[in-house]
């Protein structure tokens, strides 16, 4: 497990600002009660957020009834985890990092955009995924088998998993099929996902989001042998 404090080659978004020291979630026994409201993700590198923040600048201007995400909080989740209790975390931990050790690092790239639920009814914007999605899926699998071991079973767990990353939020159902049939075509670099990110979301100024890296995890590299 990397905590993170320890930032070397990672990449500049959020889920790698560090913190000041080790978790206090890690070290305590629970006794406060906190709930913390977590989830496993994977955070792009700087080159390939460069390439779909250009692509993206232009539909900011075009489409200001949208909500869109800020840069510096763009990641792929892989397990969204909701309310976790501070007493499960010591159990979590382990769960992830044995996850992670399964895995060799996967390539993607970012391609093409979709909508939830639907482009003509849109709450939610995104960008796709390409490369090896099946390797993707299975992290994503043991991701959330780990922390439902761990007792932070994601509420989520069983629904179809749809790797994406969130560009923009709707207000109200909105019709983005023009944004989606325009970066139809797109398809962006490819690059390396060689770790995971546990993160904690925190609601900031004008109900956006705040994240935190709580701990990271590197992939298995290639010619070693699997953890079990």
């Amino acid at each position: 497990m990397r905590l993170p404090s320890d930032t070397t080659a990672l990449p500049s978004t959020a889920l790698a600002s560090p913190l000041p020291a080790e978790p206090a979630a890690a070290q305590s026994t629970g006794a406060t009660g906190e709930v913390m409201r977590l989830f496993v993700a994977i955070a792009p590198p700087e080159g390939a957020l460069d390439e779909l923040d250009a692509l993206a600048a232009h539909w900011r201007a075009a489409r200001q009834d949208l909500r869109w995400t800020s840069r510096e909080a763009w990641h792929v989740t892989l397990a969204f985890l909701g309310e976790v209790e501070e007493s499960a975390l010591a159990k979590l931990l382990p769960r992830l990092e044995r996850a992670a050790r399964k895995h060799h690092g996967i390539g993607l790239s970012f391609s093409g955009a979709g909508a939830f639920p639907a482009p003509q009814r849109a709450n939610v914007l995104w960008s796709g995924l390409s490369g090896d999605r099946r390797a993707l899926a299975n992290l994503a699998m043991s991701v959330a088998a780990g922390a439902s071991r761990a007792g932070a079973t994601p509420p989520d767990k069983g629904r179809r998993f749809q790797p994406h990353l969130t560009l923009a939020r709707c207000r109200l159902p909105a019709d983005v099929t023009g944004i989606v049939t325009a970066l139809d075509g797109y398809q962006g670099q490819v690059w390396t996902a060689d770790r995971i990110h546990l993160v904690c979301s925190r609601l900031g100024a004008v109900n956006q989001p705040r994240y935190s890296t709580v701990a990271w995890w590197p992939l298995r590299e290639t010619g070693t042998s699997a953890a079990r």
